[in-house]
């Protein structure tokens, strides 16, 4: 009989990363430095894939169509890796293989990379010129 699976401890972090994260974008959003509907769309896309996560994981079980990966690092790279992050520690799902997690991490990295550039004058610039557009 197999030994029952430990939860890893530092997996427990992820929701509080994820968390910390989406403060901290509320935080500047509250001082001005980003406009409040960017804390809305990475709110929005992270219950997106999160639920994305839910679904396949339930696919995975009854051995129906999958989602595939693709999509699912596509909406991570979107401003959906919170929800990711969450959906891999509490419901396990896509959390133990290491190529999969190795492009999440990939697109995490690449989504905070043009979060930060929105902070520097010229993404603040280029913001404020594709509001202009949008309006």
């Amino acid at each position: 009989m197999a030994p029952p699976r430990t939860r890893d401890r530092r997996g427990r972090r992820s929701p509080l990363l994820a968390l910390a994260f989406l403060l901290t974008l509320a935080g500047l959003a509250a001082l001005g430095r980003l406009p409040f509907y960017i804390l809305w769309i990475y709110a929005g896309m992270s219950v997106l894939t999160l639920a994305v996560y839910a679904l396949d994981k339930r696919a995975a079980r009854q051995r129906q169509w999958r989602t595939p990966e693709k999509t699912m690092h596509l909406l991570a790279l979107a401003g959906g890796w919170p929800g990711a992050l969450c959906a891999q520690e509490w419901l396990r799902h896509k959390s133990a293989k290491a190529a999969f997690r190795g492009i999440f991490w990939l697109t995490v990295v690449l989504n905070v990379a043009a979060l930060a550039f929105l902070l520097l004058p010229r993404g603040q610039a280029a913001l404020a010129r594709l509001e202009a557009v949008l309006r």
